[in-house]
C-alpha cells in the first residue's frame, strides 16, 4: 500500500535536477559591471600612485640629489639656500607640466582612437601634432613669436590641419563615414609628411642658433617648465575636460553607427566636430608648451586598453602622465652628467610600439 507514494516522492527529486541548474548558472556571472569597476578602480589608483612616486624621484634626483626632508622643510615655506630654488623654480614646475601635458596627451589621444576606431588614430601619428609644431615654427622662424601668440599659432595649426584632414578624407561625402574612419589616418600620414617638409624648409632659412633652439623644442622637452606654463595647461583642463566629460556620452552613442545614432536624437556631425576641437586643442596647446613630446598621445590610450579591456579616459589620462613623469625622470638621470629630453625617451619608447601596432592592425578589426 505504501508503493504509489514512492512515485511522488521520485518526482520532486528528479524535478530538482533542472532546478538546480539555472541556481548554478546564476552564480557564475557576478563578473558584471561591479568587478569592472572595481578593477578599473584599482587599475587607476596604481598608476595614480606610480604618477606620485614619479614626481617625488623627479623632484629628489638629478644633481645635486635633494633628500626627502630638505624637500618637505621647502614645500613647508622654509627657505634651505640652493636648495630652495632647485625644488621650487626648476624642478617641481617640471614636475607639475609633465603630469599636466602627459594628461593632456593621454585625452586626446583617446578621443582620436575612439572616435576613428583606430589605434592609429592619434594625433601625433595623423599630422595634428605636426600642424600644431608647423604653426609655431612658422611663428618663430617669420613672424619672431614668441609668449602667447606661439599658443594661439600652435592651436590654430592644429585646428587647420585636422580640418584639411578631415575634408581630404571625405567627411562631408554622403555614405563615407567608414571610409573616413578607414583613410583618416592614411591622409593625416601625407599631410604630416608635408608639414616635416615645411619644417625642414624654415630651418634652413634662420640662423644656426635659432635652428638649433626650434630643433630642441621640436625634440619636446620639460627643461624650460616655469608654474607660468603650468597654469597655462591647467586652465585649458580646468575648462577642456568638463567639455570632454559631456561629449563622452555622446562619444558612446556614436560608437553604435551613425543611422542608430541619429536615430536616437544625436547630432553626429556636432558631435564629431566638438570631439576633435576638444581633442585637438589639447594636443595643439600641450604642444606650445612642451613641445610635441612624440608618442604620449599614442601610447597612453592603448596601453589603458591592455590593462583594462575596454577604452577609458581616467586610466589613459593617468597613464599619459605616468609616461611622461617617467620619461622625463629617465632622461635627467640614465646618463650621468647629460640631461636627455624627454622626448628622446618617449620616442624611443613610442617607435617600437608603433612597429608593434602596425604589425597587428589588421586582426585588430574585431576591436573596434
Amino acid at each position: 500500500m505504501t508503493r504509489p507514494a514512492a512515485g511522488p516522492v521520485r518526482a520532486p527529486s528528479s524535478a530538482a535536477g533542472p532546478v538546480r541548474a539555472p541556481s548554478a548558472r546564476r552564480a557564475t556571472p557576478t563578473r558584471g559591471p561591479g568587478r569592472d569597476r572595481r578593477r578599473a578602480a584599482g587599475t587607476l589608483c596604481a598608476i595614480t600612485l606610480l604618477v606620485l612616486v614619479a614626481m617625488a624621484a623627479r623632484v629628489l634626483l638629478g644633481t645635486p640629489v635633494v633628500t626627502a626632508g630638505q624637500a618637505l622643510a621647502v614645500l613647508s615655506g622654509e627657505q634651505v639656500p640652493g636648495i630652495s630654488f632647485i625644488v621650487m623654480d626648476s624642478r617641481l614646475p617640471a614636475a607639475v607640466v609633465a603630469v599636466l601635458a602627459g594628461i593632456a596627451f593621454g585625452l586626446s589621444g583617446t578621443i582620436f582612437q575612439t572616435l576613428l576606431r583606430n589605434p592609429l588614430a592619434s594625433p601625433d601619428v595623423i599630422g595634428v601634432t605636426l600642424g600644431a609644431s608647423a604653426g609655431t615654427v612658422v611663428a618663430m622662424t617669420v613672424f619672431g613669436a614668441t609668449g602667447a601668440a606661439l599658443f594661439w599659432s600652435a592651436l590654430l595649426g592644429g585646428l587647420g590641419t585636422a580640418v584639411l584632414i578631415l575634408l581630404v578624407a571625405g567627411a562631408g561625402r554622403a555614405g563615407a563615414a567608414g571610409a573616413v574612419d578607414n583613410r583618416f589616418v592614411l591622409v593625416g600620414i601625407g599631410v604630416g609628411a608635408a608639414l616635416n617638409s615645411l619644417i625642414s624648409y624654415l630651418l634652413t632659412r634662420i640662423s644656426t642658433r635659432s635652428a638649433g633652439d626650434v630643433m630642441h623644442w621640436m625634440i619636446g622637452s620639460l627643461s624650460t617648465s616655469t608654474w607660468e606654463r603650468a597654469r597655462v595647461l591647467a586652465l585649458a583642463l580646468a575648462v577642456l575636460v568638463p567639455v570632454l566629460m559631456v561629449l563622452v556620452t555622446r562619444l558612446r552613442i556614436l560608437q553604435l553607427g551613425d543611422d542608430m545614432a541619429t536615430g536616437l536624437g544625436l547630432s553626429v556631425p556636432r558631435t564629431r566636430i566638438g570631439l576633435i576641437l576638444v581633442g585637438v586643442t589639447l594636443s595643439a596647446l600641450t604642444v606650445a608648451v612642451t613641445g610635441p613630446l612624440s608618442f604620449v598621445a599614442f601610447l597612453a590610450g592603448p596601453l589603458a586598453r591592455m590593462l583594462l579591456g575596454r577604452p577609458s579616459f581616467p586610466l589613459a589620462a593617468a597613464m599619459g602622465a605616468a609616461i611622461v613623469l617617467l620619461a622625463d625622470v629617465v632622461g635627467q638621470n640614465a646618463v650621468p652628467g647629460t640631461a636627455l629630453p624627454a622626448g628622446v625617451i618617449t620616442g624611443a619608447l613610442g617607435a617600437p610600439f608603433l612597429l608593434w601596432m602596425l604589425t597587428r592592425t589588421p586582426g585588430s578589426r574585431d576591436e573596434r
